[in-house]
């Protein structure tokens, strides 16, 4: 039974060369919006952390302290649960820096280093937000030997609000292009199936059963689904091959390939079937 249901629904694809054209191509558009909406969201994502994880505090300490001191207070700055890393910048680097970034060596007038040593801080991602880090701040200040902890707590808490919104206005466009894909092959199988419709009132007359009638047309939107998988895939990989060694944004944000070829692979019949379960519910045996 199953292998007529098969090779009736290869014989509709066969006889309705426009149909299925039609219908394949609504499915790849619907899967390609798909797939670039869901790598677009993972890229945001992965820009998010790669944005937390640079955002850094400095933490200054009073020039009276010995080498035991500075180490000491680095242990305690790395039993803070939130601390991701810990990188001491010494007043010979502090100094080399100033004179760096302002082109006046200080040195030819004073006789001695005013610059004092420094703990670089980066904070582990799910601390990075504007509440977590006003509580971090007062605990490193109150370290003893720390002369002052320096951060641009507006430039942050700017950085992440506008990170949180276009975060969420991003899922709703994707849900938005999401509808409007399923949609269009929906919209594309229902004209499919009602230039059909003399066909199946023929089978009707003729005292086919229901399933005889839609078990292949459902069939059908399934092998639309995967060849139109298997064409996105193939678009899919020559962005990869072609465009993306140019651009790294795959590469950049460590994205896996396997993981959306195989999301692509399942997506197009699950949505064929869908479809195609839907557009038929009301064809009934009733003439």
């Amino acid at each position: 039974m199953i292998t007529f249901y098969i090779k009736e629904s290869v014989k509709s694809i066969i006889r309705a060369k426009s149909s299925f054209i039609l219908s394949l191509t609504s499915m790849v558009i619907a899967l390609v919006l798909i797939a670039g909406c869901v790598i677009t969201i993972q890229i945001s994502a992965g820009f998010q952390r790669d944005l937390k994880n640079n955002i850094s505090v400095n933490v200054f300490l009073k020039d009276s302290l010995s080498r035991e001191d500075i180490s000491v207070i680095e242990t305690s700055i790395k039993h803070n649960k939130s601390v991701n890393t810990v990188r001491l910048i010494d007043k010979e680097e502090a100094a080399s820096k100033f004179i760096k970034e302002t082109g006046e060596d200080f040195r030819r007038i004073l006789d001695y280093n005013p610059m004092p040593a420094s703990f670089l801080i980066t904070f582990k991602e799910n601390y990075v937000d504007p509440d977590s880090l006003n509580s971090i701040i007062p605990v490193l200040s109150k370290i003893r030997g720390v002369d002052e902890v320096v951060f641009q707590q507006e430039y942050v808490k700017r950085i992440l609000m506008y990170l949180s919104t276009f975060k969420k206005y991003l899922f709703i466009i994707t849900f938005i292009l999401f509808l409007v894909s399923v949609y269009i092959v929906y919209s594309t199988v229902k004209l499919v199936t009602a230039l059909k419709l003399e066909e199946l009132e023929t089978m009707k007359l003729v005292g086919a059963k229901l399933s005889t009638i839609k078990i292949p047309i459902v069939l059908n939107g399934i092998i639309i689904g995967f060849i139109a998988s298997l064409i996105t895939i193939s678009i899919f990989i020559l962005y990869v091959t072609y465009i993306d060694r140019y651009i790294n944004l795959l590469r950049i944000f460590n994205l896996r390939n396997e993981f959306y070829l195989t999301g692509i692979l399942l997506t197009g019949p699950f949505i064929g079937f869908i479809v195609s379960i839907f557009s038929l519910r009301k064809i009934t045996l009733k003439i």
